[in-house]
């Protein structure tokens, strides 16, 4: 089955992430510009000014770069998105995800390629043809199943319809990451009891919280089994993978603009080399467990396929927060690199431990994420097992890394069962 054909889109929420999507091998990056957006209340966005930067990296890397411009608008912002999208058209931005048509028109008018968000539902091919008058790629709703869309790519080929570049249209779905409750994430629950508008990018994600149900006349409290009735768990789609790109579908997208650079990491890795054992035909069962386990160590509600093969009631988080097995500890910040021999010095800030055998993560803006594990370190240079707060360290590592950078130690996370 060839897979050559599909686009790896990766979120970015900060230059951190940005990078370690590029390093990890996405062919894409998709990102926020100040609040106008669906991450609008995240500290996971970008401002204007940043443009330059992140298309220099993003270009040097033949990376693909999309803005989100997604939440709808009213009058009085209309003046803030046209110089957003005057921006992108500035810096060669390849595209804007956008769902008001204030935003699509106006981003076609500048010659700027549209992506319709999934925050429009497109669920059948009548409606996809309907936007392919203003754009070259669709994001299909959330809740269809892989029959429909694949009969929707089936659609495209046999009516020709085609986009405003004169191609097929393309086809992007959501592979991994958070879900809401809600219809494509439309929601009014948090507009209705903080005035704070889920399609304005300012969640507050009531769904994920606990509650309790009770009869009002009675003032009995109702046992319900499951209390995060409304949480769903977070899509999953290594499992099913063949047949989600039997589907002809283009893009693959992650969800995670708010997510850290591990995240990013693990989740691209993950499906980048799952897409390749099923071009090289190493796809098994087996493997999907190794890949599921990998998933599993960063943050996740537990897993879902969705309405992909059919949605189980039984599919919600169950917990608030996070299932991840493994969890990050700031534990210093590193001071020089040495390029020559490959070494990384940091000074110890936490009073937790850094020890061989320690697994650790390092970030920055310039670096993104390095990756390793502790098998010798100096102090004084001298071979030392352990390091605590206050101490200068020297270690080996495979990555260029900045002074400044954050040091973590990955420990393993109690979680709250299986899933």
């Amino acid at each position: 089955m060839e897979t050559e054909h599909i686009e790896l889109l990766a979120p970015a929420g900060s230059f951190e992430t940005l990078q370690t999507a590029i390093d990890a091998g996405a062919d894409a990056i998709y990102f926020g510009i100040d609040d106008f957006n669906m991450r609008a209340t995240a500290a996971a966005n970008f401002k204007l000014e940043d443009l330059q930067e992140v298309t220099r990296r993003c270009k040097r890397k033949g990376v693909k770069t999309y803005i989100t411009l997604n939440t709808l608008l009213y009058d009085e912002e209309l003046d803030r998105m046209r110089k957003i999208v005057e921006g992108a058209e500035r810096y060669k931005i390849d595209a804007i995800i956008a769902s008001d048509m204030a935003t699509i028109q106006y981003a076609r008018s500048q010659n700027i390629e549209v992506h319709i968000s999934t925050q429009m539902s497109i669920s059948n091919s009548e409606s996809l043809k309907f936007y392919s008058q203003f754009s070259d790629r669709v994001v299909l709703a959330r809740e269809l199943s892989l029959k429909q869309v694949e009969g929707i790519v089936k659609q495209i080929e046999a009516q020709n319809i085609k986009g405003p570049k004169g191609k097929l249209i393309e086809v992007e779905v959501f592979a991994h990451g958070a879900l809401c409750v809600a219809v494509s994430g439309r929601c009014g629950m948090s507009m209705y009891c903080y005035n704070t508008s889920a399609n304005r990018g300012k969640c507050s994600q009531m769904c994920r919280r606990e509650y309790k149900v009770t009869d009002l006349s009675s003032g009995k409290e109702l046992v319900v089994d499951n209390n995060y009735i409304m949480s769903s768990a977070d899509l999953c789609t290594i499992g099913m993978l063949p047949g989600l790109v039997k589907t002809g579908i283009k893009v693959l997208k992650f969800e995670g603009r708010g997510r850290s650079p591990e995240y990013v990491d693990t989740v691209i890795r993950t499906y980048k080399e799952a897409l390749q054992a099923i071009e090289d035909r190493t796809y098994s069962q087996e493997l999907v467990k190794k890949w599921n386990q990998e998933l599993k160590t960063v943050f996740n509600r537990g897993f879902t396929q969705n309405f992909y093969m059919g949605r189980k009631i039984n599919e919600w988080a169950g917990v608030y927060g996070s299932k991840a097995t493994q969890e990050r500890t700031h534990i210093g910040i590193i001071e020089r690199y040495y390029p020559k021999i490959g070494v990384a010095q940091a000074r110890i800030q936490a009073k937790d431990q850094f020890q061989i055998g320690d697994k650790y993560i390092i970030t920055g803006p310039t670096t993104g994420l390095a990756r390793g594990k502790i098998e010798s370190m100096l102090k004084d240079e001298k071979a030392i097992q352990m390091a605590t707060q206050g101490e200068v360290i020297t270690f080996k590592i495979s990555k260029k890394v900045r002074k400044n950078d954050l040091l973590y130690v990955l420990r393993h996370r109690p979680t709250h069962g299986d899933y």
